[in-house]
């Protein structure tokens, strides 16, 4: 397979190295094999995360030069007032240094303990602010989420019948906030449709809840949307994007991922009293309203970086990218969640290691062999980052053990990519030589980022 051509140039370089497997194992040990500890100069090809490791535009770069750094009114501060309303048609936003600092902001304001938030899939940092506030973060995928090999369009969407079964069931005084998150990060960086995020509005504003998106991949879901649900060809992604967030009340965005920019966050919302109560918070927590936790050039970054996302060239290069790497591992054999999503390809490590069980973590085992054979950084998605142990000690392991390669944006070229199908083949090969890992450090909270880890003995 072969895709579009790269729609731009290269205009700045960066060198990177690798250095020898001897090296690579000392670096193993000493990071506990947990790649978010290894210094990113040790790094080969890192796929580590999309989020925050694009590379700008000149139009960024030239937008960064006109900062304006005053500390309230900033001028940045109404250019990106001015596109989040153009794109997304919300009035009240609050600008945050990132994702998660707009989805602290939101649920330590609307949520008490014991409530519960509906959600396709939960990514990592949006669970974990639900459930440090004392909520319950609940998953309500369609089924097909479990069928790994299974091209079906849209595998992100929520299962909607049992999303209202859920809200009869506990009431709707138990739910301030109705979620859903595009793409679905956990699942696979799959799509949902729009047919899909029509069907969840209806059912929250039934019930008088409030509906907010995850957007973090808002531009990469529309432009599936364009490409896979019928009657969206001939729209372009900017007017879909418009029939999404109509459908909202408000949404939370890590601009680091679709917005193209290395930091800075969004918190949108259409309620005036709402904007009000969170907008205290974010003073106290974040900064003044106008600038949220970023300097003024960060928020030019940010305004021109959302219409550098639902560019439709760069999103057909974009998707075709990770469609290509998805071609060539099919052809290798090896498995992944099927259709390739928009921003990574996601491993089924219980597949491709079929000898090491969940309690041994055959995701996290598969990071360290990326790192161990070519010098390649991911993370794993699976029983590291989701598994739940509740006081008896009994662990409930996720239904999904992902490795994921996430592509940061404009930065590597085909050439890398053929060099990560390289050496996953090489691992495929003697994969019955991987061993299970075990915990010799794990946090209570976001233990992925963190954790350290023992190499088992061959059994």
């Amino acid at each position: 397979m072969k895709y579009l051509p790269e729609p731009f140039r290269i205009k700045v370089v960066e060198p990177i190295r690798l250095i020898s497997r001897e090296e690579r194992e000392k670096v193993l040990k000493e990071a506990g094999y947990n790649l978010f500890m290894v210094k990113a100069e040790d790094i080969f090809v890192d796929l580590l995360t999309d989020s925050g490791t694009s590379a700008m535009s000149d139009r960024q770069w030239g937008g960064i030069m006109m900062g304006d750094e005053s500390y309230a009114g900033c001028r940045n501060f109404y250019h990106l007032k001015d596109a989040i309303k153009d794109i997304f048609g919300f009035d009240y936003f609050l600008p945050t240094h990132q994702g998660r600092a707009a989805e602290s902001l939101l649920f330590s304001t609307i949520l008490t303990p014991g409530q519960f938030v509906p959600n396709n899939n939960h990514f990592d940092t949006t669970r974990a602010n639900v459930e440090t506030n004392g909520g319950i973060a609940m998953d309500l995928v369609t089924s097909l989420a479990r069928e790994i090999s299974v091209p079906h369009p849209f595998k992100g969407n929520m299962d909607t019948e049992k999303l209202e079964k859920f809200i009869q069931t506990v009431g709707k005084e138990k739910i301030p906030v109705g979620m859903i998150t595009i793409t679905n990060n956990s699942n696979g960086g799959q799509p949902v449709s729009l047919e899909n995020i029509r069907k969840v509005s209806e059912i929250y504003h039934k019930y008088d809840i409030p509906f907010f998106i995850d957007a973090c991949r808002f531009a990469e879901n529309c432009y599936f949307i364009k490409m896979r649900e019928e009657g969206c060809r001939n729209k372009t992604v900017k007017e879909i994007a418009g029939e999404v967030f109509a459908c909202a009340d408000g949404f939370t965005m890590s601009a680091k991922k679709d917005a193209l920019v290395n930091i800075g966050g969004i918190l949108a919302m259409r309620d005036e009293k709402l904007y009000e109560r969170l907008k205290q918070r974010l003073i106290l927590v974040e900064g003044f309203p106008t600038y949220g936790g970023l300097a003024g050039r960060d928020l030019e970054a940010v305004a021109v970086g959302l219409y550098d996302g639902i560019d439709e060239e760069y999103l057909r290069y974009r998707t075709e990218q990770t469609a290509y790497l998805g071609a060539i591992l099919r052809e290798a054999g090896i498995p992944f969640v099927e259709p390739p999503g928009g921003h990574a390809i996601y491993l089924d490590a219980l597949n491709f290691l079929p000898h090491i069980p969940q309690s041994e973590f055959p995701g996290q085992a598969l990071v360290v062999e990326l790192f161990r054979e070519g010098g390649i950084r991911t993370v794993e998605i699976g029983s590291v980052m989701f598994a739940q142990e509740d006081d008896r000690g009994n662990i409930t392991y996720p239904f999904l053990e992902l490795v994921r390669l996430a592509l940061p944006r404009r930065v590597y070229t085909r050439s890398h990519l053929d060099y990560v199908a390289e050496t996953l083949t090489r691992i495929r090969d003697n994969k019955e030589n991987i061993r299970g890992l075990k915990y010799s450090y794990k946090p209570p909270v976001l233990r992925h980022f963190t954790a350290r880890f023992d190499p088992l003995e061959q059994k």
